[in-house]
């Protein structure tokens, strides 16, 4: 009796359908990023940001509801793992001689040469920066339990430690306070976090892509700061029937089996990133001609751009587009492809003007812009 019973439990197995099943604690794959359907510009910036992260960041403004978060994970999700010391608190890269913490700097050992650290893959950080997170916690501080246990003042990292050759995302930047605002741009442009409090002195590695997003209707960011992005993406509810069906379709799709979903868009997920590691390797041997950097001064003159920012980050996008394009020169039509995407944000503001930032930028890319 007990055999029959245990041979009719062995037949009552669910069926895999002849495919080997997930392990039980395998964790839930992302939402797949090029399974995203429309925000292309949202896609665009994001990209161009990983394959050349001195762009500075992106800006993302849009309704609720638009994949803004998704897309961040999504990608860093679908980014190769990166080498990192291990025990490093700020996951340092091994294979690099500068821009290490303290920890990490090559330390002679007996016989007078540099120890070999120890090496660990891990996947690209990406980090939620809440609201009401303080700028202890952001930047660092002292490490009171040790301080109380151990009498020795230590430092505790924060946030930017871990976000470190990786994401920092911030959702409703806009609601975010300005100080915080400004350290973290600050961070984000040196790619060095200094921290002076309570007898503690620390410089220590915060290399990341900073992304910000907000709901235009709740307030913006102050002209100064917005500035400090790389780039600006406004993005806007698709309003084709065709599109937001086919949304619904995917999601419902992924949320019943997320591993089979991901799966089925494997190849176009490869293909990508096989696209952003040439990008990233051709990036260094793109050569930006005189006459196009020309071009490049004459647009900013001619919206009236404050400071050189936009000239610098119009340069940087556009080689990162060339890169990712597979061309090694850049021409016109880069400029042309980026011009909105990075200067939006830096347009005076008139408040009796009644054009559209983007029109008024497409209009004067006609204008200096010929191929």
């Amino acid at each position: 009796m007990n055999k029959e019973h245990d041979q009719a439990v062995e037949t009552t197995e669910p069926s895999t359908n002849g495919q080997t099943p997930p392990p039980t604690n395998a964790p839930v794959p992302p939402y797949p990023f090029v399974a995203i359907v429309g925000q292309a510009e949202l896609k665009l910036a994001l990209l161009l940001c990983v394959v050349n992260p001195t762009i500075g960041g992106v800006m993302v403004m849009g309704h609720r509801g638009t994949a803004k978060s998704t897309a961040v994970r999504a990608l860093a999700a679908m980014l190769p793992p990166i080498k990192a010391v291990a025990g490093c608190p700020y996951s340092c890269a091994p294979d690099r001689t500068a821009g290490l913490c303290d920890q990490c700097r090559a330390v002679p050992n007996q016989a007078g040469k540099p120890k070999k650290p120890s090496v660990i893959s891990i996947p690209v950080p990406v980090v939620d920066l809440p609201l009401g997170a303080t700028e202890d916690r952001v930047c660092g501080t002292l490490d009171i339990e040790r301080a109380l246990t151990q009498g020795v003042q230590a430092f505790a990292p924060g946030l930017l430690a871990r976000a470190n050759r990786g994401f920092l995302y911030i959702d409703e930047v806009n609601l975010l306070e300005d100080h915080l605002v400004d350290v973290l741009l600050d961070v984000a442009a040196s790619g060095v976090n200094v921290v002076e409090r309570e007898g503690v002195s620390v410089r220590h590695p915060a290399r990341f892509v900073l992304v910000g997003s907000g709901n235009p209707e709740e307030g913006d960011l102050r002209p100064q700061l917005l500035d400090r992005f790389g780039l600006h993406a406004r993005i806007t509810t698709i309003t084709d029937v065709n599109e937001r069906v086919e949304i619904v379709k995917r999601r419902r799709e992924y949320d019943a089996d997320p591993f089979a979903f991901a799966e089925k868009w494997a190849k176009e997920t490869q293909k990508l990133q096989r696209k952003i590691k040439q990008a990233q390797r051709r990036l260094p041997d793109v050569v930006l001609p005189d006459p196009v950097l020309y071009k490049i001064a004459e647009l900013c003159v001619k919206l009236e751009v404050d400071g050189h920012r936009g000239e610098l980050t119009l340069a940087r996008t556009a080689t990162a587009l060339a890169a990712l394009e597979g061309h090694n020169e850049v021409n016109v039509n880069d400029v042309r492809r980026i011009a909105v995407l990075a200067l939006r944000h830096r347009l005076r503001k008139d408040p009796l003007e009644t054009q559209d930032d983007a029109v008024r930028i497409e209009r004067a890319v006609e204008e200096v812009l010929v191929p």
